[in-house]
């Protein structure tokens, strides 16, 4: 892997995370606070599952399973 791949990545991760707070910062402050009153426990099986399916996606995109 390259440097400019891993830049790109980087920037697409920073634009895809930064933009529902530019598009309405009043409801992620609202959803924020959701996560804030979730429970621990939950909140590390929702992250769990999200890891478990971005692992997949890269994997299935590494060996151009999906292509």
């Amino acid at each position: 892997m390259t440097l400019w791949l891993i830049l790109i990545i980087l920037g697409s991760i920073m634009i895809i995370e930064a933009l529902p707070i530019f598009i309405s910062p009043k409801k992620m402050k609202e959803y924020y606070r959701r996560i804030a009153d979730t429970d621990p426990k939950t909140l590390r099986i929702m992250a769990f599952v999200m890891i478990i399916t971005g692992l997949v996606i890269v994997f299935l995109m590494r060996t151009k399973i999906c292509l």
